[in-house]
Order: C-alpha cells, then structure tokens, then sequence
C-alpha cells in the first residue's frame, strides 16, 4: 500500500456523523444471530466525507445493537484479527475462551487473535456497543461449536475449506 504526502496546507481528514449512517440489518435464516449496525469505516468511502484516502484504513468501526435476546455472531475465534468492544448501553453476556461474563455500559472487552468470542444482549432493552478491528486483509477463522473453519480474503469474500489429503492435486 503506497502512501500519498501531503502537501503543506492540504488536508486528508475526512468526517462523517453517525446520525447520518444508516441502520443495516443482518439476520440468520432462523434469527438467533441478529444485529443492525452502523459500518463508520465504510461510510469513510464515500467522497461526500472528504478526500480520498492513501489507502485502505488500518481497522475498521462499527456500532452495532442486538435486540433483545439476539446474538451477535456464532461462536468464533480469527487467526489476525483483534477486536475491542465498548459497551455503551444496555447488558449481555460475552463469551471469551471458556469464559461467560456480563456486560454493562461502560464494560469494554478485547478479544485477541485464538481466542473465541461472542456477544449476547440477555437485557430487556437493545445492547449498544462500538467494535473496532483491525483491518487484516485475510483471516482463519474457526467457529467451536460446530467444528468449521472458514477463511477471508480481502475482496474475494468467505468460502469453506474442505479436508484433503496432504498430497492432494501435488502428483
């Protein structure tokens, strides 16, 4: 990734206002796994915020609000990413490594690469919280409780890896 100087008196910030971030919505078929979110890091791709950026930003933000009784994401450890949570409102549960502990506003939580994670709203209201990432441009990840592996690649999307043997495609 090259990076662009700056030229004396020119500026690359950008801004935007999460007033002005639309909600999407993500959904399982079945529901269990339910979360709107605000995507601040996309939102600095449109040029209405400001200048383009050198490159692609080193972690990506989010705010995102489970409903009651929603999960965040299955069960999932990543090979690079880290994620930091700060919650800030509502009460749930996080699930890291063989832990189970409760949050609450003001809780904040760092979920390193190896170590699985999950959210859960256990509250009556929406659990509110900002997620920042950094910004890997491929990632492992394994989900425990069903026993998959899953990998990323930077605009390629996520695909299923099946078990072949050692040799597989070499003779």
């Amino acid at each position: 990734m090259s990076r662009l100087p700056c030229q004396a008196g020119t500026a690359v910030m950008k801004k935007v206002n999460l007033n002005n971030i639309p909600w999407r919505e993500r959904k399982s078929p079945k529901g269990k796994y339910h979360r709107f979110l605000r995507d601040v890091a996309l939102a600095f791709q449109n040029p209405k915020t400001g200048p383009s950026l050198p490159g692609q930003p080193p972690f990506e933000v989010e705010l995102v609000r489970l409903p009651p009784g929603a999960t965040n994401f299955p069960f999932h450890s990543h090979a690079t990413e880290w994620e930091f949570y700060l919650i800030a409102s509502g009460t749930g549960k996080v699930r890291a490594g063989k832990l189970t502990r409760s949050l609450q506003a003001g809780d904040c939580v760092l979920s390193p690469p190896g170590e699985a994670h999950q959210i859960i709203n256990t509250g009556k209201e929406n659990l509110l919280y900002y997620v920042i990432a950094n910004n890997a441009p491929a990632d492992f990840y394994h989900f425990p409780d069903s026993n998959k592996w899953g990998f990323s690649l930077e605009n390629v999307g996520t695909f299923r890896i099946r078990e072949v043997d050692y040799y597989d495609g070499e003779e």
